[in-house]
């Protein structure tokens, strides 16, 4: 490509250089102005000042609910044939497979619970039992304030949300039999039927 000679500019066009460079300004410091001009700032709502936190003092007992509320997995809606429901209640259906998870760790019974569920799901188990326990009865006196039962109250809140959901038709507790207050019949969906 030919390289393009500079000539130099006779008197008149330096006169008109001369005046176009002492009126010019340079486009940032523009645009900056415009912007500024054209788009004030909202004000920032104020938020109330945060409430202050209730006096502890170190050996006491600490108040409030747990993090999950409970799971009522007596006044969930039946979503499961009505006579095979009745029989479930009274404890006439079998377990096809039971998992003992008293005396696990949330961080042990967790991933647990969903080995063992898919297990039994693709091997077509459709009633399985979950032991949970019931958890202490008594209150723990140490410094850090402990849950009551932190699987009886987690396990059904594992079974509602996902990966489980879609494979977990129906969730109630088990009959005195197997277990009562410290166990849940999960009954499973069939192998390959939509959700």
């Amino acid at each position: 490509m030919a390289r393009r000679r500079s000539r130099n500019l006779d008197p008149a066009e330096q006169d008109l250089w001369q005046k176009v460079a002492r009126t010019a300004r340079a486009m940032h410091s523009f645009q900056r102005a415009m912007s500024e001009a054209s788009a004030p700032e909202a004000p920032k709502p104020i938020s109330p000042p945060p409430e202050p936190l209730a006096q502890f003092r170190v050996g006491s007992k600490a108040g409030g609910s747990p993090v999950l509320p409970p799971a009522d997995t007596a006044t969930a809606p039946v979503r499961m044939d009505r006579k095979a429901y009745d029989r479930l209640r009274r404890g006439k259906l079998t377990p096809d497979a039971k998992i003992d998870l008293h005396g696990m760790t949330l961080a042990e019974a967790h991933p647990a619970l969903i080995g063992f569920i898919m297990r039994c799901h693709v091997r077509g188990d459709r009633l399985v039992l979950v032991i949970t326990g019931k958890g202490r009865t008594a209150s723990s006196d140490g410094l850090i304030p402990r849950r009551q039962g932190a699987l009886k109250q987690d396990v059904p809140h594992w079974l509602r949300n996902m990966p489980l959901r879609p494979l977990v038709l129906e969730l109630r507790e088990a009959h005195q039999r197997h277990g009562g207050a410290g166990a849940l019949y999960v009954y499973l969906r069939r192998p390959g039927r939509p959700v």
